[in-house]
């Protein structure tokens, strides 16, 4: 009957596979809510604090003495670890107990006072790039204050006041002024592309495993018989209850984000609001293209896994895209994630007028519509009805 089928029978099919399956329930709902839940918990302090390092004084002498004091009350270093031996301290920094390794030379003071300038060494372990980086500006901070200190000393041992020496020790003042984060918190930059990279790569997969799943089963042909032959409705049907999933767990998401731990927001929700919608978009596009593209259950999975975790790294959050190569800054530009951070740079952390996004806007939807585009190769997949094992 014409009443048994339409996109709204395929829309109601699709809730009741969601609903009975395990993995859909596990992947699409409980993953992204501990994982969420985890990348809060992680980043609750905003900045790593207390990191273990080891100093090794060779010349134990006042002045070292005083500037270990000086580091030790910086509030991201902590010092776990002092000795006599550098190579005990390295054993520490490989066996992971400790981040760094900070040390005094000997004969420190006396060479400082008498112009020798002595190099303080310090070593930081980078295989964890957040620790590693805020050790070393911490550790230079300390060597640069120590220079000044005993520049300052010499100097009034010459006779000359404060007033005198600091243009010289310190001929410009600098004063730092972060916008969009001035707390430098690194929930605020992290979580807020993390999450949408999640929600991305999840449903990207779960776009592809929908429709290869009925070829898995058979019902290929069923399924767009439901939809009464037409692929439009065929497709709609099936990808609009993900849509509305995922959409509402982005709510969630940025309700938690912006109005309970009060992250930037500078041009109002909408706009962001609206970029989660167009990355939920254009993440069910991507899994059709490729869908489209390889014709193949299993390698488009396989795809998507890739170039989704691609996207992480060529976003350009973590390392600046406009640093890499050109061949690869240019191809950032082909992940939809790299739009969305973007968006979410120049909406909530600048505050721009959202005309300044349209381009990126335009590019997620743009994904989406490239999907719709492939319908054509999606229905002849659904209708093959063969599962390469």
């Amino acid at each position: 009957m014409a009443s048994e089928k339409g996109m709204w029978v395929v829309f109601v099919r699709e809730w009741k596979r969601i609903l009975s399956s395990k993995i859909c329930i596990w992947g699409m709902i409980v993953a992204p809510l501990l994982t969420f839940g985890l990348l809060m918990y992680m980043m609750h302090a905003g900045l790593p604090t207390k990191i273990p390092i080891a100093v090794v004084d060779l010349d134990n002498s006042l002045t070292s003495r005083s500037l270990v004091r000086q580091l030790d009350a910086f509030a991201k270093t902590d010092i776990k670890f002092k000795s006599l031996s550098f190579k005990e301290a390295r054993v520490e920094m490989e066996r992971g107990q400790v981040y760094g390794v900070f040390t005094i030379p000997r004969n420190f003071a006396k060479d400082a006072i008498s112009g020798n300038r002595p190099k303080i060494v310090f070593y930081t372990n980078n295989a964890f790039l957040i620790s590693g980086s805020l050790l070393f500006q911490d550790m230079k901070t300390i060597s640069v204050l120590a220079s000044a200190s005993v520049g300052l000393r010499m100097g009034e041992a010459k006779g000359y006041t404060q007033g005198q020496l600091m243009p010289i020790i310190q001929p410009i003042s600098i004063e730092a002024h972060p916008i969009g984060n001035p707390w430098l918190n690194y929930s605020v930059y992290l979580n807020n592309v993390l999450t949408p990279g999640i929600i991305f790569l999840i449903l990207a997969m779960f776009t592809i495993s929908s429709f290869g799943s009925e070829v898995k089963m058979g019902t290929g042909r069923k399924f767009l018989d439901l939809a009464g032959g037409s692929t439009v409705k065929a497709i709609f049907g099936k990808i609009l209850p993900y849509t509305i999933l995922f959409f509402v767990l982005s709510l969630f998401f940025m309700s938690v984000l912006y109005y309970y731990n009060n992250f930037p927001l500078n041009s109002g929700f909408f706009p962001i609001c609206f970029a989660y919608l167009c990355l939920i978009l254009s993440a069910q596009g991507f899994g059709l293209m490729l869908l489209a593209v390889f014709g193949n259950y299993r390698l488009s999975l396989s795809a998507a896994s890739l170039l989704g975790m691609i996207s992480f790294s060529i976003t350009g959050f973590s390392f600046p895209s406009i640093a890499m190569s050109p061949v690869l800054y240019a191809l950032s530009f082909l992940f939809p994630l790299r739009h969305f951070f973007l968006i979410y740079v120049d909406q909530a952390l600048n505050g721009i007028a959202w005309q300044y996004s349209a381009y990126h806007y335009a590019a997620l939807l743009g994904f989406f519509f490239l999907g719709l585009i492939s319908m054509g190769r999606v229905r002849n997949f659904m209708y093959e009805n063969v599962y390469e094992e």
